[in-house]
């Protein structure tokens, strides 16, 4: 994945939290004028696409690490 600048990435998620509202709101599945910029991410919100793939899957590996940490502050 490419560097976005912050704001950049800031407006990103924003088209993307605004096209799942539309969605929720019954809107039809169009990008408004000023969402161009950022099309795919306010489609990706629509559609209820995770932005940028979503969250990475936690190894077996991480998962256990994280248990045995929980585990031995008890």
């Amino acid at each position: 994945m490419m560097a976005v600048a912050k704001k950049d990435q800031e407006r990103i998620t924003y088209a993307w939290m605004y096209g799942a509202q539309a969605q929720k709101d019954g809107k039809e599945r169009a990008v408004p004028a000023y969402w161009q910029e950022h099309a795919d991410a306010w489609l990706q919100g629509y559609d209820g696409t995770p932005l940028n793939g979503g969250p990475k899957p936690i190894s077996d590996q991480m998962e256990a690490e994280i248990d045995e940490a929980g585990v031995e502050k008890s």
